[in-house]
């Protein structure tokens, strides 16, 4: 008989896409690609392609709780992340589930935070009393939270135009909520993709060539499911991030691309490795 393998586990807990370019499906890939076992807690089912979301269907914040509860007392989860959430309702109940999992276990998992509020389409998939809950419950139990710059205008205030105003950003992030931040760059102009990370006393940049012409959605979803894969493997943050920028990078460069009738293409990250 073959060897049992053992290989890390991560916990992802999403929506659903049915274009499978992002949420759960997204990490999913991710995670098989980076060697890791992936579970899901579904928090919603978007009806959605890359330039377009045509309906949300919240999950009952109860399923959402028992979707959780049952893979961390079933596997030996080594990391979670979370993406879209939805509402202050399902916010909540991922806040107290792993709190109470990290007083019964005495362990507390690397949490990986994308603040999922708008699609790249423009559609709004956050709803608004939700930020709240997050900022109040869930960012305080981070290992890294991972907003882009729409997100982040969001949770500060502010328009971000430059690199200078990344790094002021950033720092107040930090500074508000006392947990790593990943600023994420790529809505910038320029040729150059660069991330910011912010850590107690550090600041590490990341820069990769800016691919041009992919008119795709997942990216965030694919980069913070990896970071997620790597902490789950043993990496410390900064590789974490460093080894999934690659990994995001790649797959929009060698992205998909499907010709549906003259003159229209739909593309798709390439997750395959």
């Amino acid at each position: 008989m073959a060897p049992h393998l053992q290989v890390p586990v991560v916990l992802t807990i999403a929506g659903s896409d049915c274009s499978a370019g992002a949420g759960a499906q997204a990490d999913l890939k991710t995670f098989s690609a980076l060697g890791v076992y992936g579970l899901t807690a579904i928090t919603c089912v978007v009806a959605e392609v890359p330039a377009k979301v045509t309906s949300i269907q919240e999950i009952n914040s109860k399923n959402v709780q028992e979707q959780i509860e049952l893979s961390l007392a079933n596997f030996p989860v080594a990391a979670i992340k979370t993406g879209l959430l939805r509402s202050r309702a399902i916010v909540e109940v991922v806040a107290r589930v792993l709190l109470e999992h990290a007083a019964k276990s005495g362990l507390s998992l690397p949490l990986v935070i994308d603040p999922v509020m708008v699609a790249t389409s423009g559609d709004r998939l956050l709803q608004s009393d939700a930020i709240e809950a997050y900022e109040r419950h869930l960012f305080p139990l981070a290992s890294l939270v991972t907003p882009n710059l729409d997100e982040a205008k969001v949770l500060l205030g502010e328009t971000i135009t430059d690199l200078e105003g990344m790094r002021r950003a950033g720092a107040r992030l930090f500074a508000k909520y006392q947990v790593p931040f990943l600023l994420k760059g790529g809505h910038l102009a320029g040729d150059v993709a660069i991330d910011l990370l912010f850590e107690r006393g550090r600041v590490s940049e990341f820069s990769t060539p800016f691919t041009r012409g992919v008119f795709t959605h997942g990216t965030g979803c694919t980069y913070s499911a990896a970071i997620a894969a790597n902490l789950a493997r043993g990496s410390a943050l900064s590789e974490a991030v460093q080894a999934a920028k690659a990994f995001v990078t790649d797959a929009i460069a060698e992205h998909f691309s499907w010709t549906i009738f003259p003159g229209a293409d739909v593309h798709a990250l390439n997750h395959l490795r």
